[in-house]
């Protein structure tokens, strides 16, 4: 499916009184979540273990 057909699916099954801010919201999601397939797809994961760990370096300090 295009990136097209899938912003206008998400904006069909918004309601009728949506908010452009609530639109943008939307394709900034459809977006991040591409993003994200695309890191999944190319190996650029973590385990948790690692995460942890990172968030552990980030918090301390």
């Amino acid at each position: 499916m295009s990136v097209k057909e899938q912003v206008l699916q998400a904006i069909h099954r918004m309601p009728s009184d949506v908010s452009y801010r609530d639109v943008a919201e939307e394709i900034a999601f459809l977006s991040a979540l591409r993003e994200a397939e695309k890191d999944i797809e190319e190996g650029r994961v973590l385990s948790n273990e690692q995460m942890k760990a990172r968030i552990g370096e980030w918090t301390a300090g």
